[in-house]
């Protein structure tokens, strides 16, 4: 496996793992409650993904009748789907069924 251009920490594969679930409407903080860690540290990682190419993003569209602020929508690059895989199997363990696979701090990053 080529060497990420990003440091692979436990929240960072946390954040993997949400990203990898197939959910199209993941926002930081749905990652966030998902993986049980503060937004405040879940956006930082989402940028720096972005940064690297590995996750793009786009603005939530402009519905009348949506109320609070608008969301910020975060998906894997297809070109690094396969590398996001392979980073999380080679750096988790396999989950027993029925475990929590978004529990923070499973991984020995």
């Amino acid at each position: 496996m080529e060497k990420t251009p990003f440091k692979v920490t436990a929240a960072t594969l946390d954040v993997l793992e949400v990203l990898l679930s197939g959910d199209d409407a993941l926002y930081s903080l749905k990652i966030a409650k998902a993986i049980g860690r503060p937004a405040g540290s879940v956006t930082p990682i989402l940028m720096r993904l972005e940064r690297c190419e590995w996750v793009t993003s786009h603005w939530e569209g402009d519905g009348g009748e949506r109320q609070g602020p608008r969301r910020r929508f975060y998906e894997l690059h297809p070109d690094h789907l396969a590398a996001a895989r392979a980073l999380v199997a080679e750096r988790r363990p396999a989950r027993r069924s029925g475990v929590n696979s978004f529990r923070p701090g499973l991984a020995g990053a």
